[in-house]
């Protein structure tokens, strides 16, 4: 399973593939306070940001997001988009290009915080030019719960007769689409099937992680504090069957949080799992992703299970 930072050469490749649009925490990375209150000395991985462009530095991350480009037969590509927060211009504007990613054909949500959803306005932007919106809609995946805070949040994305004498305005054209938090109910989404993955992010909120492809298992869980046994089992070895990778939450370098894992229940966690490779994401500026991905290397000789920090626009080719 190899890794890039994008197509080169003009082409879309003909392989599937998952682009890494974002692999930071909420408050993203650099964190603001590190710029405009910086200590003595300053921090290490936030200063990097004010001599190092964005797209060279891997330790500038976006909120977390995952693109797959799925590649059907005759080279015929889908975009399902995992995620749609505060920074997803950003991430367009940095990415799309660069990885030849013409359209967003669906959008999953795994949960409907701040950073998986505040984007949602600015898919238009990547929708065909309609002043009056007669335009297909893109379909969105999303649990009730999700759906509920979406009305509140975007009350005008949520499809609603116009009342007489009202104006059209430019919005998002979008289908919604309820999916259940249960792990026997999966979905398909532009041709590839999903099956949810509910799992804790704090004992008071259900998440969704994603499992999905039939040559590679791929597992995406980006927000999660623990991960329920009905769910463990069905992306562990010792369970349904060994994941050829998983794409795993990481907060903080060192200690514990209530509502996410850090670094050392993240390691436990790939070693209880054990899949074939494992990336990390949802990083905090605690991680340098130079120093951190060595330290990997060992800890991933010593354990066999081969895990590293993910970055912003890397593109894994894989077999789904």
């Amino acid at each position: 399973m190899a890794t890039s930072n994008g197509s080169d050469d003009g082409t879309t490749p003909s392989e599937s593939a998952l682009i890494f649009l974002g692999t930071g925490c909420s408050s993203m990375v650099p964190n603001v306070m590190c710029l405009i209150q910086p200590s003595d000395p300053p921090c290490p991985v936030c200063v990097q940001s004010l001599s190092i462009p964005p797209d060279k530095n891997p330790n500038y991350r976006c909120n977390t997001s995952l693109l797959i480009d799925y590649c059907e037969s005759n080279d015929n590509h889908n975009y399902i988009l995992i995620d749609v927060g505060k920074t997803f211009r950003e991430t367009v504007l940095r990415w799309f290009v660069s990885h030849r990613i013409p359209r967003i054909d669906s959008i999953i949500l795994t949960h409907e915080h701040a950073d998986a959803v505040l984007g949602l306005d600015d898919i238009r932007a990547v929708q065909p030019f309609s002043p009056t919106n007669d335009i297909d809609p893109t379909p969105i995946y999303l649990s009730q719960h999700s759906m509920d805070s979406i009305e509140e949040k975007f009350p005008y994305l949520v499809q609603k007769k116009r009342k007489e004498g009202q104006e059209i305005r430019r919005v998002a054209q979008i289908a919604w689409n309820i999916i259940r938090d249960d792990c026997n109910q999966p979905f398909f989404a532009s041709g590839l099937k999903f099956t949810p993955l509910p799992v804790m992010h704090g004992e008071d909120y259900i998440c969704l992680g994603f499992l999905f492809g039939e040559k590679s298992r791929v597992a995406y869980i980006s927000d999660v504090s623990r991960i329920p046994a009905s769910t463990e089992y069905v992306i562990s070895k010792s369970g349904a069957g060994q994941l050829d990778l998983l794409i795993l939450d990481s907060l903080y370098r060192t200690g514990s949080h209530n509502v996410h894992l850090c670094f050392p229940q993240t390691l436990e966690t790939v070693k209880r799992l054990c899949p074939k490779k494992t990336l990390l994401i949802g990083m905090t500026h605690e991680f340098d992703h130079h120093k951190d991905n060595e330290f990997l290397a060992e800890w991933s000789r010593r354990e066999g299970i081969p895990v590293q920090l993910s970055h912003d626009g890397l593109r894994v080719p894989i077999n789904l």
